[in-house]
């Protein structure tokens, strides 16, 4: 459920719909908190305060889940979002290079987002395909065995 929500009422009702559909049982947070991760583009004080008082969860036991997770964000994120693969085999396969020019075309460092908002870049410790590295994953599509030169094209397939 991808849906452009701004408003903190609509906010809230985003929070209501997604218990409703969901249940508010505590094994729902988690699926609950990606769905509202993935519609507001991460997960707002006002998403964490509403679902504490549906879910009768205390926000601060929301909070620690929300930012233990690597795949949910309490702040703002660019409408890409790029996790690129720092562990050893990676790094041992090129990946060094390939970190250097992603920073370099974007102008981002490890967990800046870009002033226009496209873009997020981001650090992972291993995405599971070692075997093709150095990888990176731009929102869910896969890259493997990435070299610097294309880094261009494969920022370019995003709008």
């Amino acid at each position: 459920m991808i849906v452009e929500v701004k408003e903190q009422q609509d906010v809230r009702q985003l929070v209501r719909t997604l218990v409703t559909e969901k249940g508010h049982e505590k094994a729902e947070l988690i699926p609950i908190l990606h769905d509202i991760n993935s519609a507001l583009g991460y997960i707002s004080d006002e998403a964490i305060e509403e679902l504490s008082e549906r879910m009768n969860i205390p926000s601060s036991h929301i909070y620690s889940v929300a930012t233990f997770y690597r795949m949910l964000s309490t702040e703002p994120r660019g409408r890409h979002v790029i996790q690129f693969c720092e562990s050893a085999p990676c790094h041992v396969a090129g990946g060094r290079l390939v970190w250097q020019k992603l920073q370099q075309e974007l102008g981002l460092s490890n967990g800046e987002t870009s002033e226009d908002e496209k873009w997020t870049l981001l650090t992972t410790s291993c995405l599971g395909v070692c075997g093709v590295g150095p990888v990176l994953v731009v929102d869910h599509d896969i890259y493997g065995n990435v070299t610097p030169e294309q880094i261009p094209g494969i920022l370019g397939n995003y709008e």
